[in-house]
């Protein structure tokens, strides 16, 4: 009898521990008798229907894979504009190599990807989904991340913790920014452990926000620190932001590159850059010299070699894939926590639109409370009595004007009081 084929495709950024789901799904399909195959490139080489870029995966080829950053099977943004012509290619290159299950490791546009092919193959070809995006946008139940998220804060963490000593040591400022084009997770965990001076995610704004408000935040701390006696500090940016800032000309919104998907490239928006401008005008207007440096962080974190965490992590997600396929199932995405790997039907996680569900950080949560206690940034209570007289004798101005001026900008209500502790009582030593 001919061997069942099972084949992985990689789709979306790279995330740290892409590898791993290789390496440990490739080891147990394997030992269980079913010939493994790579696609190299992603889904742009099913949709080109090019079977020389399908690689024959072995034990020895991914024994000590799990460590390595990056993905051997590269990855792809890959969606054409003839979509449904090509789709019908993509399915007979399934149907012509033989394969019988396939494991797509990817984001939102991966799980896009997956659950049409599932609903179109109907049965002939079983689909499961790993979820991976150092964006830990997908809304993965009971908190949980998505794989590579933690190495990429991690690594972030690393990043900051070093600009913000440098800061401190010659006297300035940093603006960061950090990669996540729907949600403010990496860059919120990233500021949140790095003890960054303050850190802005786009769910804190509306539909859209000017970038006068976001720079007048910033502005803000900048004041605030030096009515502190303190010359330095380190502001993460996440880079969703940019896509609630409507940006002409003159703030670097000329045409610019967009990925393969028509998204413009986030990276490539001079968010740091125009903040810093207007920033830098705003202070100088009040007589105060500021040097604001900005950095940029992603590419440096998503093909980085994994934590044990992610390594763990991707061993459970592969290994897990594998056993649901040969045991039957189909359409699902596969999550592993702390007690049991589980398979969550693909609806669960597809809108009435027929996209991805997306997760948003919570702000009115007590978690994002805690990050902002530990920010320095203006409050509503810096607006009043001598706290308001001293900000607005630092920048120049006299209280009624500091308050004109920043009064707008004290950001997200927060919750008053703590949830109610029903648990049994705490020591503290």
């Amino acid at each position: 009898m001919q061997k069942e084929v099972l084949a992985l495709v990689v789709g979306g950024g790279p995330a740290p521990g892409i590898n791993g789901v290789i390496s440990s799904a490739t080891i147990e399909a394997a030992n269980a008798g079913v010939d493994v195959v790579g696609i190299v490139g992603g889904f742009k080489t099913l949709f080109e229907g090019r079977e020389s870029d399908i690689r024959r995966l072995t034990i020895d080829d991914v024994s000590r894979l799990h460590t390595q950053g990056g993905s051997i099977l590269k990855t792809s943004r890959g969606y054409p504009d003839n979509a449904l012509e090509q789709f019908q290619v993509m399915l007979s290159t399934i149907r012509r190599l033989g394969i019988d299950y396939l494991i797509t490791i990817g984001g939102e546009g991966t799980l896009f990807m997956a659950n049409w092919i599932y609903k179109e193959a109907k049965g002939s070809v079983k689909v499961v989904h790993v979820p991976k995006t150092i964006d830990n946008d997908i809304p993965l139940p009971g908190g949980l991340a998505t794989f590579g998220y933690e190495t990429a804060r991690h690594l972030g963490v690393h990043i900051v913790t070093n600009l913000m000593e440098d800061a401190r040591t010659a006297g300035r400022w940093y603006l960061v920014t950090t990669m996540g084009r729907h949600a403010g997770h990496l860059a919120l965990g990233i500021g949140k452990a790095a003890g960054a001076t303050l850190t802005l995610i786009p769910e804190e704004f509306g539909s859209t926000v000017c970038a006068n408000q976001i720079a007048d935040v910033l502005t803000g701390s900048i004041i605030k620190r030096l009515c502190m006696g303190k010359d330095h500090g380190v502001a993460v940016l996440a880079e969703g932001i940019s896509e609630k800032v409507i940006l002409d000309g003159d703030n670097g919104g000329e045409a610019m590159e967009k990925d393969d998907m028509g998204r413009v490239r986030l990276s490539e928006l001079p968010l740091g850059e125009m903040l810093k401008r207007m920033c830098r005008k705003s202070l100088e207007s009040s007589g105060l010299k500021v040097t604001i440096v900005t950095k940029n962080i992603g590419y440096e974190l998503r093909a980085a070699a994994p934590i044990p965490f992610d390594v763990e992590y991707t061993r459970n997600l592969g290994y897990g894939a594998v056993r649901f396929l040969l045991g039957g199932g189909t359409g699902s995405t596969i999550i592993a926590d702390e007690h049991a790997i589980q398979a969550i039907p693909f609806s669960e996680f597809i809108d009435e639109s027929g996209k991805s569900k997306i997760r948003r950080v919570d702000t009115q949560s007590q978690i994002y409370h805690v990050a902002r206690k530990y920010m320095i940034r203006l409050e509503p209570e810096d607006f009043q009595g001598k706290q308001l007289r001293l900000l607005a004798e630092t920048a120049h101005l006299d209280p009624e004007q500091f308050l004109a001026r920043f009064a707008g900008v004290n950001g997200c209500e927060l919750p008053l009081q703590p949830t109610k502790y029903d648990g049994p009582s705490l020591t503290i030593l």
